[in-house]
């Protein structure tokens, strides 16, 4: 019995050893085997807790962790990627839709010396087309609700009408008595007398800049009425006229920024229909006379004030003020080219002295553009 119980105890130590990784050599297999001395007491040691696998698992999860961070990291850098192209793609087509609207605009010249009309006919035809086209694009903007978009124009769209309508009537008549690179080149100082306008009005405050600007500006101006032969006081005028009309355009829509464009020059188009037509000799209008006043109200301004709407949205209101320079530009290029219309040398060197100073006061405060 006695032997039995030494075998048991004998049994239980290995099993412990063997349990608990202890190196079974020889000296640990005898102290194991060896029978106890005689009046010992057998005590069992504790057990030594199995090692854990904790440190492997921490890091499989730590691995884990690490992964799905690095994905989530690239996740990210794959969106940031996506956005800024699709980003610099809305600039590509906004850039694109203003330009075109530039090209649009830029065509009067050559569209009106096609004409042989009167002034207020020119005038009455182009507006009819070109209150049709803006009609058409009202009721697409503001899907069929053309009432609701026409009440909300309120007193300021009304003034902004008026605006309009009185730089569309001067500019097309400043065409009639001058060259269209004269007439381009004076309407284009209406972004300084915007802000001109804006100082005295609504104390808006005017840039080193800006005066810098204003003062090229009238030195290229200047230029431009000294050149002998070319224009005469009435033709420099109504350009004139056409520039601060669109100043203070420009002045209301910054003191009443709910102002709808849209509908208040469909309205400036109705108000010329109104006032030109018991002026307008309409027994002289041809076939021909037809197409190109439809050309001149639907394309020149219908599809040039569709356009820089789109446009304007994608862009900065600097690059939108920069891109339509390309009127003052093409302008008199298109009836070089086509109609071997050239204006004199001063007029030239005016013009670019006034580009120059658009560029300048663009780049610092842009006014916003307006249809011609």
């Amino acid at each position: 019995m006695a032997l039995d119980e030494q075998d048991g105890q004998a049994g239980e130590l290995l099993a412990f050893a063997m349990s608990s990784g202890t190196p079974m050599d020889g000296a640990n297999m005898r102290a194991a085997t060896r029978p106890p001395e005689p009046g010992a007491v057998w005590t069992q040691q504790p057990r030594r807790p199995r090692a854990a696998a904790a440190p492997v698992a921490q890091a499989r999860v730590d691995d884990r962790h690490q992964h799905a961070r690095r994905h989530r990291l690239s996740l990210h850098g794959v969106t940031a990627a996506t956005i800024a192209l699709e980003a610099s793609r809305s600039r590509r087509r906004g850039q694109v839709y203003v330009a075109l609207a530039a090209v649009a605009w830029s065509t009067a010249g050559v569209l009106q010396r096609q004409l042989t009309l009167d002034t207020a006919t020119q005038v009455f035809g182009r507006a009819v087309f070109a209150g049709l086209a803006l009609l058409a694009y009202v009721a697409v903007a503001d899907r069929g609700r053309v009432v609701d978009a026409f009440r909300s124009v309120g007193i300021a769209g009304l003034a902004v009408a008026v605006c309009v309508a009185t730089a569309s009537g001067a500019f097309i008549a400043a065409l009639n008595h001058t060259s269209v690179a004269r007439v381009l080149f004076i309407l284009a100082v209406s972004p300084m007398l915007a802000a001109l306008l804006a100082r005295v009005t609504l104390g808006e405050p005017i840039s080193r800049r800006t005066v810098a600007a204003m003062a090229l500006a009238l030195g290229g101006v200047a230029l431009m009425l000294g050149a002998p032969g070319e224009g005469d006081v009435a033709g420099d005028g109504l350009a004139f006229l056409a520039a601060l009309a669109f100043a203070v355009m420009v002045v209301i829509t910054r003191w009443r920024h709910d102002v709808s464009m849209a509908p208040a020059t469909c309205l400036s188009q109705a108000l010329l229909v109104v006032l030109f037509l018991p002026f307008a000799d309409l027994g002289t209008i041809s076939g021909d006379d037809i197409g190109w006043l439809a050309a001149l109200g639907i394309g020149q301004i219908g599809l040039g004030f569709a356009l820089l709407t789109v446009g304007a949205r994608l862009i900065p209101a600097a690059q939108v003020g920069l891109i339509t320079l390309l009127e003052v530009v093409l302008g008199p290029v298109w009836v070089w080219l086509a109609l071997d219309e050239r204006p004199s040398t001063a007029t030239l060197v005016g013009g670019a002295v006034v580009i120059l100073a658009i560029v300048i006061q663009t780049r610092g405060e842009p006014a916003p553009p307006a249809p011609h």
